[in-house]
């Protein structure tokens, strides 16, 4: 049966792997996970954390909000509680410009300017 190529290959992923992903440090992370509940990685019986997509997608939203931003944290959560998904969607624009950025400088790079 051929593989599914929309199909995550991992529903977890480790701290170290997610800390690499936004190139923070698993401090950052766990102290993030104490100031928003919406971060709630699942912890083995060693006490472990397993980031599902869920946490991850949490993770870029306050990514955004506090290090793209500048938000404080306390202005951050703020934001979370006042308008979730608005919050959302403007992190994935902002996602989305920055791949168009980086498409446009590639583009520029080859055309030699």
């Amino acid at each position: 049966m051929p593989l599914n190529p929309n199909k995550e290959l991992k529903l977890y992923y480790s701290i170290s792997e997610v800390a690499q992903m936004f190139d923070v440090n698993e401090t950052l992370l766990r102290f993030w996970e104490k100031e928003f509940p919406q971060i709630s990685p699942k912890k083995t019986g060693r006490n472990i954390r397993q980031y599902r997509k869920e946490d991850i997608e949490q993770i870029r939203t306050i990514y955004n909000l506090v290090k793209v931003r500048g938000l404080k944290i306390s202005a951050a959560r703020e934001a979370l509680k006042k308008n979730k998904e608005g919050v959302e969607k403007s992190t994935e624009v902002v996602d989305r410009l920055r791949a168009l950025k980086a498409e446009l400088q590639e583009l520029r790079a080859q055309l030699g300017e």
